[in-house]
């Protein structure tokens, strides 16, 4: 350490906030952590959907599931919804700017998901084993 040197440095965290300072991670985590805006955005990422091929694109998804998903989304500023006037309307969903930009945030995801699947399923085996009985799953 140096003369003048009296402070102790440490390294910033990987995730960090100013103290008091919202920085938006906990926004980012909960649409995040829901699984079908991740999914919906992976296929919205593909272009313009309308609601029907949105939905089929995503088996397991219920209407309003659906509905709830591209309203978060479109209030995050993520996706655009456009209604065209026809009988019935015709609605089609893409995402926006922003919605793009975030594309690169899940393409890593998927990546790093996709690299680590094998060593995760043989860690919960190896786990579960270990801990027979366990109500973790």
């Amino acid at each position: 350490m140096s003369v003048g040197h009296t402070a102790v440095t440490t390294p910033r965290p990987v995730v960090w906030c100013d103290e008091g300072v919202d920085c938006g991670i906990r926004d980012l985590l909960n649409r995040l952590g829901d699984r079908w805006s991740v999914l919906a955005v992976v296929e919205l990422a593909q272009g313009v959907r309308r609601f029907r091929e949105l939905q089929r694109a995503l088996p397991g998804i219920s209407q309003r599931m659906l509905t709830l998903t591209v309203r978060r989304l479109e209030r995050d500023g993520l996706v655009s919804r456009t209604v065209h006037p026809t009988v019935p309307p015709q609605v089609e969903y893409e995402l926006t700017p922003l919605g793009h930009s975030l594309t690169h945030l899940v393409r890593a995801m998927v990546d790093w998901s996709y690299d680590h699947h094998d060593a995760i399923v043989t860690s919960r085996q190896e786990w579960d084993e270990a801990n027979p009985g366990s109500e973790i799953r």
